[in-house]
């Protein structure tokens, strides 16, 4: 490494308030050097300094802003299919596309299931199905059948499947695909690619080091995602967005990892968002307990928003319209349809007005004055992040695709043996599921019985269940 080149990165720190990141340069070994100078390459101090006063201000007056004019989204802008209705419109104009290969769909899966008791991707963890397959694995089985209905009309149609990791998950999750043989997919159309970082800022604005040679970093939320689609999936390697206009990817359905009944690519969420010709849609269930603490789409100050529970008031959250149903009752399940070219123009050109939410935290780090690595015991610095519908108050059109909660929306998010949202529950629900499918097509269920994706991708194809009686709890991977 040339001096020069060090030299330079000095002073570009030194400029932006920043030099102390070079406070141990002369104690650390050559390779240490090497790491931090890698590191240090890889963050622009201007820009950042920029994003942590915008995150400040941005973090001070939502703490001060009197209460924003919070409205239901407009009716225009909302398609319900519960109760299969419109629903076979809407999957032909989504089908139509994913047979030409114009849909791709995108895995938020750069979590940890550490509130599951494991330090394993959350992708990998087994919720005790008869089949004891992984969530990946039931997604990616969703894929490959939806490949096979897309296909029926003749050539073999591909679904690409990105998957957004972290750094923590990345290698286990591309081990894990890789001991599992991708699960029957084609490799070519698994792409694997990182979350980014943003560096921890002190109180005093300054970019905290998590050792003398490193910089202390954090994830940069699942909003983060916008950035990575432009990122080299590997260095030296294209971009997943470079991919998308490689492959001809026009859709893109991006969702989280930990929802057992996720419909991965589903047409007809697909369709809804083609038909109505937006850029960005979002699929939600019927909120209807003003209590449930989750996040709504409304219109927050006349732009689209995700307004969490936190900001209603009881008098706005607890109203209800003629029908009686709740006026926010869009609750969002982190389920997105974006077009590619709203994500390689759009998002690029707004993406610096975008405010990044501050989280102050207790964060190790080196104490300059003593050289000593420090765990503070009140908060010391930040972290930013953005969310995934960070995006929503930047668009004129959004399509708000209500489907019913307990087909398609069963999140795991803790431990077993809690009240909610845990392995018992995503099991109970999907085996619910699969037994009202049997039961339609004229079955008779008393046992737990599991239909594999192969068999079956939305209660579809199930006519030799007809007349059958299912008594011993098992999985059915053909019929």
């Amino acid at each position: 490494m040339s001096m020069s080149h060090i030299e330079e990165l000095r002073a570009k720190y030194e400029a932006a308030g920043q030099s102390h990141v070079f406070s141990y340069w002369d104690k650390l070994s050559e390779g240490e050097q090497a790491q931090l100078e890698r590191q240090l390459r890889c963050i622009d101090p201007v820009k950042l300094n920029d994003i942590v006063k915008n995150a400040l201000i941005a973090d001070e007056a939502a703490r001060n802003e009197q209460a924003a004019k919070v409205e239901p989204p407009p009716v225009e802008s909302q398609v319900s299919t519960v109760g299969e209705v419109n629903a076979e419109y809407y999957r032909a104009i989504g089908m139509k596309a994913t047979a030409a290969g114009q849909v791709g769909v995108l895995l938020l899966a750069g979590g940890q299931g550490t509130r599951l008791g494991s330090s394993a991707p959350k992708g990998c963890y087994d919720i005790q199905l008869p089949s004891g397959k992984s969530l990946f694995q039931l997604q990616a089985e969703r894929i490959a059948k939806l490949q096979e209905l897309a296909s029926q009309d003749g050539a073999q149609v591909m679904v690409p499947w990105y998957i957004m990791t972290s750094g923590p998950t990345r290698e286990p999750t591309e081990t894990f695909f890789r001991e599992h043989a991708f699960f029957g997919l084609d490799p070519a159309n698994v792409i694997f690619f990182e979350q980014g970082t943003l560096p921890c800022i002190s109180n005093e604005g300054k970019i905290m080091l998590d050792e003398p040679g490193k910089v202390a970093t954090a994830p940069d939320g699942n909003g983060g995602l916008y950035a990575a689609l432009r990122a080299p999936v590997r260095e030296g390697q294209p971009s997943v967005l470079d991919d998308l206009h490689r492959r001809g990817i026009k859709y893109l359905h991006a969702y989280g990892v930990d929802n057992c009944l996720v419909r991965v690519g589903d047409p007809v969420f697909m369709g809804v968002c083609i038909e109505k010709q937006v850029a960005t849609g979002v699929k939600v269930v019927k909120k209807t307990d003003p209590a449930e603490s989750v996040g709504v789409v409304a219109r927050k100050n006349g732009a689209f928003s995700v307004v969490e529970y936190s900001e209603i008031p009881p008098s706005l959250s607890e109203a209800r319209d003629a029908k009686g149903e709740l006026l926010f009752r869009a609750a969002n399940i982190a389920n997105h349809f974006y077009t590619t070219e709203f994500l390689s123009k759009d998002v690029p050109a707004f993406e610096p007005k975008m405010a990044y939410h501050v989280a102050r935290k207790k964060i190790p780090s080196i104490d300059l004055s003593t050289g000593e690595r420090v765990k503070p015991s009140t908060p010391n610095g930040i972290k930013m992040e953005l969310f995934i519908f960070d995006v929503f108050p930047f668009c004129s059109n959004l399509a708000i695709h209500e489907v019913e909660r307990r087909e398609e929306f069963s999140p795991l998010k803790n431990a077993s043996g809690t009240a909610s949202d845990n392995p018992e529950t995503s099991r109970r629900d999907l085996l619910a599921q699969h037994r009202r499918w049997l039961e339609k097509a004229g079955a008779t269920v008393t046992a737990d019985v599991e239909l594999s994706p192969k068999v079956t991708y939305g209660g579809e194809g199930l006519e030799k269940a007809a007349g059958r009686t299912f008594d011993t709890t098992q999985n059915i991977e053909s019929l």
